[in-house]
């Protein structure tokens, strides 16, 4: 049970520092954080391996790097839909 809300916990935070780093493009709030912070972390893992401070199941430094890179892409997929609405 508590490793499922560390985990949660993880993959908010994790989403907020990628989103501060993709410039803040992420729609959703702290739900769009925590959904960012674990495909972020998924994606950040198979981009670059398992490296770095581990918490929780989460590397950290791949996650938030693939956090990034999703927030980015969300954020990018979200403003060209709000041009054409």
């Amino acid at each position: 049970m508590w490793g499922l809300v560390i985990s949660l916990i993880m993959a908010i935070v994790i989403g907020f520092i990628g989103d501060a780093l993709a410039d803040n493009m992420m729609p959703g709030g702290i739900i769009g954080a925590a959904i960012a912070g674990l495909a972020g972390a998924w994606i950040g893992n198979l981009l670059f391996g398992n490296f770095g401070p581990n918490i929780s199941g989460f590397a950290i430094i791949p996650a938030v790097l693939g956090t990034a890179i999703f927030v980015l892409i969300l954020g990018l997929i979200a403003r060209l839909f709000r041009r054409t609405a």
